[in-house]
């Protein structure tokens, strides 16, 4: 025997379609923020030692062939990269005076505005030729994390102390110039798979995070067979 049609049938049906259609609206509305966030900006100003070719990484020698090329992906927050840094950083910056190397610094703000903040004053540093300097001083004085220290304040100060004299750093700091940068430096490490920082990569390969961020003597190892 046939069913007699349900008079609400038509209305239910409508009611449910609507609601995924709102459901589906709402979804979409949240991915392409996602979407849009994650394509690569051409158009954003760069650090004068930084290019799309080396993941916009502030870069070291650039010139340098059949040398290792060390690559460091930090956030100026991480306490991991603060010790990384007390670790390695004589050993690289030696490396990078006597042209033993080339390096590329990547900063991330996965840790919030205050690391943002300091990665676009790391760029305009890196103008002054002060980003080794910057990069040092900033890890040596690390504060609480988001602890509302590092404002643009702090780093338009931090002129004094590195010794840049030049309005264009405290207008670079200011204006945070490099924001769509530091967005590219992020998006280019995410295509890489990277998703935790202190990551080290030499030759385009990862270092064993469990032996040589640990070890200076085992980091120096890694680089020496590189």
């Amino acid at each position: 025997m046939a069913q007699a049609k349900n008079p609400k049938g038509g209305k239910d049906n409508f009611t449910r379609n609507l609601v995924i259609a709102v459901v589906i609206g709402v979804v979409l509305i949240m991915l392409v923020p996602t979407l849009l966030s994650n394509r690569t900006n051409t158009d954003a100003a760069l650090p004068v030692s930084s290019s799309a070719e080396d993941g916009y990484g502030v870069v070291f020698n650039k010139e340098l062939v059949d040398v290792p090329f060390i690559e460091i992906y930090e956030d100026f927050q991480c306490p991991a990269c603060q010790s990384f840094e007390a670790m390695t950083g004589e050993y690289i910056q030696d490396l990078i005076v006597t042209k033993k190397a080339k390096v590329a610094y990547h900063p991330l703000s996965f840790l919030g505005p205050e690391s943002q903040l300091a990665a676009n004053a790391a760029g305009c540093a890196a103008d002054q030729g002060k980003f080794l300097d910057f990069h040092k001083t900033l890890f040596a004085n690390q504060p609480r994390e988001n602890s509302g220290t590092w404002n643009s304040s702090y780093f338009s100060t931090l002129s004094l102390v590195l010794g840049i004299s030049d309005e264009a750093y405290d207008k670079c700091v200011a204006n945070n110039d490099y924001k769509d940068w530091v967005v590219n430096v992020a998006n280019e490490a995410a295509k890489r798979n990277v998703n935790s920082t202190p990551t080290v990569l030499i030759n385009g390969k990862e270092i064993d995070r469990n032996v040589a961020y640990n070890s200076l003597a085992e980091f120096m190892l890694a680089v020496s067979k590189a």
